[in-house]
């Protein structure tokens, strides 16, 4: 099956929704910097799944009903930056460079999946991608750095193969991989487009996949996404079960989170988080956060400490200072995307919500 199945699709919005209201729990682990926590006014109501900071000021952010928001004072003042498509698509991801230079990617069953590509601020936007498989479903995307950048971005499978476009020109051209460049698909195999965490660049040339069901494999490339090679993981798995997200430090240390998707408020699930130090070969599996529900994004936080990151989940959100082995429950709103810059984090989630970090 693919990212989310068309019920857990709409259950996805339904639980969001219907978010419990945000608090906070006293730490209960080694003493750490003080975190701030503060709430901010996006402006709209819809579900956000994707959030990408530039910068610790410049951050965009991409929902449901075609919501695409950038802020420019770090979270203070959040703008609408719509694109031609108005409220009809469902942006599960973006990928920021700076105040100007964005792309955002719709997902969903044939021409749902796009991608928009803009170069002033939002101002305008640029139709690079229109997907023309009816049956493919596009998850996830990621760019590297540099002056020509490449970018990733996944689908399920379909027609019996594994989808992954790649661009070297920062996608003014997109290129479907040839079978023989991926590894072959499990059957029904996707990823979930809950957080735009799927695909992660851990530095220009490695890159990798996180598969949700059945198998939570794991694909790597070492060549900036032209070539990929996959390993198996010990995440649960399932046939609505596997690898929701990812964020590497290097190209070797990462931190992984997966989830039972039927199971949104839920799930208990423990083969849910687990961190690697040989890029992916191997993992070791840790303690899940302590509220129930479907674990979907993480974010290292490298800036206050190399074991520092970031939980999102259906159940709430979750910081980590010995990479993830305690927890401290910072909401137990749902929420969805996360990304960090510098001592920042900002998550996103259901109702419009958008949370700050400041340590």
């Amino acid at each position: 099956m693919s990212c989310l199945p068309r019920m857990s699709r709409r259950a996805l919005q339904v639980a969001a929704l219907s978010a419990s209201t945000l608090h906070a729990q006293p730490a209960a682990q080694p003493a750490v910097p003080p975190v701030r926590l503060s709430e901010q006014a996006s402006g709209t109501t819809k579900l956000l799944q994707a959030v990408h900071a530039a910068s610790d000021r410049v951050v965009w952010a991409a929902g449901h009903g075609g919501v695409v928001l950038r802020s420019l004072d770090g979270g203070e003042h959040w703008t609408a930056r719509p694109t031609a498509s108005g409220d009809s698509l469902e942006f599960r991801d973006v990928h920021a460079v700076d105040a100007d230079t964005a792309w955002v990617m719709s997902s969903g069953n044939g021409p749902k999946s796009r991608i928009y590509h803009t170069t002033d601020g939002g101002a305008h936007w640029t139709l690079q991608f229109v997907n023309p498989d009816t049956a493919a479903f596009y998850d996830c995307l990621s760019f590297g750095t540099g002056r020509a950048r490449t970018g990733v971005v996944f689908s399920d499978a379909s027609g019996g193969r594994t989808n992954i476009l790649h661009t070297e020109n920062d996608g003014a051209t997109w290129r479907l991989l040839a079978p023989g460049a991926v590894p072959a698909p499990l059957p029904g195999e996707g990823a979930f487009a809950a957080s735009g965490l799927c695909v992660a660049h851990a530095d220009p040339r490695t890159v990798f996949i996180a598969t949700g069901s059945p198998g939570a494999r794991l694909f790597r490339s070492r060549d900036g996404g032209r070539r990929w090679d996959v390993e198996n993981t010990p995440f649960t798995r399932g046939s609505v079960a596997g690898l929701t997200g990812l964020a590497f430090l290097d190209a070797q240390r990462g931190m992984a989170v997966a989830a039972d998707i039927n199971r949104l408020r839920t799930d208990s699930t423990t083969a849910v988080i687990g961190v690697t130090d040989d890029a992916g070969r191997s993992w070791e599996l840790r303690t899940r956060p302590p509220l129930p529900g479907a674990l979907v994004g993480v974010a290292w936080v490298p800036a206050v400490g190399r074991e520092t990151a970031v939980v999102t989940s259906y159940g709430g959100a979750f910081i980590t200072t010995d990479a993830a082995r305690s927890w401290r429950t910072i909401s137990d709103a749902v929420t969805t995307g996360v990304s960090a810059s510098g001592r920042r984090v900002w998550i996103v989630g259901g109702a419009g919500r958008i949370l700050r970090l400041d340590w």
